[in-house]
């Protein structure tokens, strides 16, 4: 079974974007837009993912989405896995990526020392459901994340306008997960 899950790095992706939004579904461009790869690769792998019970799959109108088996007797522990070997920042980019942030990094203490028991993290998005996901990776790694949220228009307009906070945060040391500042 180990020998047929790790053998691509394309589902390597797939079941890292999946297995961090355990309650989302996916459809295929959707999938391949969010990891950067081939629309066919995505859904040869699903497919194989689906034989395997790691992921299921369900047709509403002409899109056909996916997400993750909860129910499989492996989720816990791949999950678990999964978690691990993409720490704090690779989760929290795969969570930020599925609800189409624009931007994101960490910024303050834990640039340079990851053990800290906290974060603060920067995020330009237009959605509101940013709150909960983070609490769930909060959770799923023992650390207490303090964010700041920002649409993209509010962003802009504080970036223009030259104000001097704005413009020590983005000059400062960070680990960038997502977009250009």
């Amino acid at each position: 079974m180990l020998e047929k899950l790790f053998t691509s790095g394309i589902r390597a992706d797939i079941m890292s974007l999946l297995f961090n939004n355990p309650e989302e579904k996916f459809y295929v461009r959707e999938i391949a837009r969010l990891t950067n790869k081939n629309a066919s690769g995505i859904k040869r792998e699903l497919d194989k993912l689906e034989q395997m019970d790691l992921v299921t799959s369900e047709r509403e109108g002409n899109l056909k989405y996916f997400k993750v088996n909860r129910n499989s007797s492996l989720f816990p522990e791949l999950k678990g896995l999964i978690a691990k070997s993409l720490g704090v920042p690779g989760a929290l980019k795969s969570v930020l990526k599925a609800l189409d942030a624009k931007a994101a990094f960490i910024h303050g203490p834990y640039v340079d020392d990851p053990n800290l028991p906290s974060l603060d993290l920067f995020v330009v998005c237009d959605s509101n459901n940013i709150g909960k996901t983070l609490d769930d990776v909060e959770k799923r790694f023992g650390r207490e994340i303090r964010y700041t949220i920002m649409s993209q228009a509010e962003y802009k307009t504080l970036k223009k306008s030259g104000e001097r906070s704005v413009k020590k945060l983005l000059s400062a040391k960070k680990i960038l997960l997502l977009g250009r500042l």
